[in-house]
């Protein structure tokens, strides 16, 4: 029998109640020890989102002490977990002191691990504790790390972080072909790197989902692979602590492997200092190089300088002999690409915290290249989804004033004094610098304003008929906004102060409309979205024929419980702001969500929608909590907590049998007596042809 216990949705009526009870819980939490050697990571009181867990965790007063480990450029004895990279293949960079014994966490007990932790990287960086829900980085290296979920769940719940589990859809771990079950061989020296990976992108980006991509090897093909595996599982942020040396071969891998618009991916500058390293020198990444991060008596607190330890270790830095220049990068000495963009902390002599098992025996502290890395991946995904036609890479040069810039320190001798010297403002160790908040990582210009443009969702309108939208766009400064838009259906135009989009629709056919709002200092955002067309008099010439399909309209055209349709972020969206959010309270509860609707006769016709299915429930085999999806009579799916899974998946239905008649369709969701299940839709479409 189940424990019956309250579960408790993060929103409406429940509101009240999570203002007051996270609060006791959290108190109560703070006075816990760090968990011992085995215990699963921190679960959240039932009515505590996991996005107030963790920015309680990441202000606590007692996890802001910082545990030094030694001086910027000290020489500490480290281990190299990979080997020197030979041709065509590529070493991780991660180093793990030696000299600072690795313990267990039962063997910590109370006391807190050495080394940077989350909440020391928070301060450093001025990063803030919310952002990053809904949004998925992936963590790209070679060979497997059988330990690696176990020892995320550690170091997450040493920290008081919220669970990043398979179970709860929060981590995933899968080959470079996408199996879960078919992994690659397991490798001690690969398993720290991705030790330390999973480590930092959950200390920066908490909220965020992981998926961990294992290549089959070292080589540039099957890290290649691995790469495009990551993208095309959804990850919009890609981080990768590896590389080696060029070659002019690598020039067409760029365009293979790395060329992935609307992703951020993220490379190591390299551990070895002074000379350019693959793939940091692609085109389309952000290579980040490496720091020296102690604290300080200045009003941030902390300081940082160019990582150098010797003349073959420290970060590195240089100008390509192969990789084109992008555009975005101005510096004058180096005619090709330039390394690095930006840095952060990897220095092991003021390294970070990380457990790992399988490469190591418990909590250490690392360092290297490695580190920045995934710590700027972070950064990205708390800054949000990057532009679906950027490469994020060029974010920091609008922003630079937005970075904490590094002035000290070299990684070795160069003929031209920035390629290895750092300098006010751009040089080849650090970059721009460090991160300072998320600015400098979203589109944009140097004045540091963010302009944000909410998706209204697909939209339709026949022939000979009228449209009226207003887009909704804010300036973070407050500034007015100019729109402009392309792909609009013809006989439609956008009003440049107002942002309405108004006319008469004259042709039939599906457009896709981009619109964008920019303010007078040049700082812009846009968004996308699908407008349909039909042929007025019931043809079946690709037309969409649900209203406010995407529910970014709010309480209009669907009839809905209340509170389904919402905005509250406690679950995100699969595009824009809003969605229709059924049940997820823990109690005895049903939720409904329909609209009707005529399909035109003798047309084809399929809905579609994106279902996201989240739960506390804890037992693998009985349907609990379910929603059925109905089209009149006609019963087209049922989910329950059995299809909990991390983001959205598209569902797809054939109503073509319906075609001549008016019917509702229906979302029904019915929750048991205890532990929370949420079914979320968005993105509807009923799309006749």
């Amino acid at each position: 029998m189940r424990e019956s216990r309250p579960s408790g949705r993060r929103r409406g009526l429940r509101r009240l109640l999570s203002i007051a009870l996270p609060s006791l819980a959290l108190t109560v939490a703070g006075l816990v020890a760090a968990p011992t050697a085995g215990a699963q990571s921190a679960t959240a009181h039932p009515h505590t989102s996991k996005a107030t867990q963790n920015a309680k965790a990441l202000t606590d007063p007692k996890r802001q002490t910082f545990h030094s480990t030694g001086k910027a450029g000290q020489k500490v004895p480290t281990q190299h977990l990979c080997a020197t990279a030979r041709p065509g293949h590529a070493s991780c960079f991660a180093q793990r002191r030696t000299d600072i014994k690795q313990r267990l966490a039962s063997a910590l007990a109370a006391a807190a691990p050495s080394g940077l932790s989350p909440a020391n990287l928070h301060s450093a960086y001025n990063l803030p504790t919310s952002g990053g829900s809904g949004l998925t980085v992936a963590v790209v290296d070679a060979y497997n790390d059988p330990n690696a979920e176990s020892d995320l769940a550690t170091y997450r719940s040493t920290y008081g972080l919220s669970a990043c589990t398979k179970a709860n859809g929060c981590f995933k771990q899968v080959s470079q072909t996408g199996s879960t079950t078919s992994l690659p061989t397991n490798d001690s020296g690969w398993a720290g790197e991705e030790a330390l990976d999973l480590d930092m992108v959950s200390a920066v980006c908490p909220n965020c989902s992981i998926v961990l991509v294992e290549a089959d090897s070292a080589n540039d093909t099957d890290l290649g692979i691995a790469e495009n595996e990551a993208v095309t599982l959804g990850a919009k942020v890609v981080s990768n602590s590896w590389g080696g040396s060029e070659s002019s071969a690598q020039t067409s891998e760029d365009s293979q492997y790395f060329k992935h618009p609307g992703v951020a991916i993220t490379v190591s500058a390299g551990d070895s200092g002074y000379g350019a390293e693959y793939p940091a020198t692609s085109q389309y990444v952000t290579a980040v190089g490496g720091t020296a991060l102690t604290t300080a008596s200045n009003s941030r607190g902390w300081s940082e300088s160019v990582w150098n330890t010797s003349s073959s270790e420290g970060t590195g830095s240089g100008c390509s002999a192969y990789d084109p220049k992008p555009t975005w990068q101005t510096d004058t000495g180096c005619s090709k690409r330039m390394e690095a963009d930006v840095s952060a902390v990897a220095d092991p002599a003021t390294g970070v915290a990380v457990y790992d098992t399988y490469g190591g025996s418990g909590w250490a502290v690392y360092g290297g290249t490695s580190a920045s890395a995934p710590i700027v991946a972070g950064v990205y995904a708390l800054a949000g989804t990057p532009g679906s036609g950027d490469y994020p890479a060029k974010y920091p040069y609008s922003h630079t004033g937005n970075l904490y810039d590094v002035t000290s320190g070299s990684n070795g001798s160069c003929s031209t004094s920035y390629f290895c010297t750092a300098r006010t403002g751009y040089d080849g160790p650090t970059g721009w610098g460090t991160p300072n908040g998320t600015t400098a990582f979203t589109a944009g210009t140097s004045t540091g304003n963010t302009v944000t443009v909410t998706n209204p969702g697909s939209q339709s309108t026949a022939t000979g008929g009228s449209a009226s939208l207003q887009i909704q766009a804010s300036d973070s400064a407050g500034a007015s906004l100019t729109y402009s838009a392309t792909g609009l259906p013809t006989g439609l135009s956008i009003n440049s102060s107002t942002g309405v989009i108004s006319g008469t629709a004259s042709t039939a056919g599906t457009y896709q409309v981009t619109v964008t709002a920019k303010d007078s200092t040049g700082a812009s955002g846009s968004t996308s979205f699908t407008w349909t067309v039909s042929t007025s008099g019931g043809n079946c010439s690709g037309a969409q024929l649900l209203g406010n399909a995407g529910f970014e309209s709010g309480n209009t055209t669907w009839t809905a419980s209340s509170g389904v349709i919402t905005n509250d972020s406690g679950e995100a969206a699969h595009s824009g702001s809003y969605k229709a959010w059924l049940d997820g309270y823990g109690s005895s509860h049903t939720d409904t969500l329909s609209q009707s609707v005529t399909i035109p006769s003798g047309c084809k016709a399929t809905l579609t929608f994106y279902l996201h299915v989240d739960t506390a429930e804890t037992t693998g085999s009985t349907q609990y909590d379910k929603l059925t999806v109905t089209a009149g009579s006609k019963t087209l799916a049922t989910y329950s907590n059995l299809n909990a899974a991390s983001g959205y998946a598209q569902k797809s239905f054939d109503l073509s049998s319906l075609a001549g008649s008016t019917v509702t369709l229906k979302f029904n969701g019915v929750e048991d007596s205890s532990l929370q299940t949420s079914f979320v839709v968005d993105d509807t479409a009923l799309t006749t042809g």
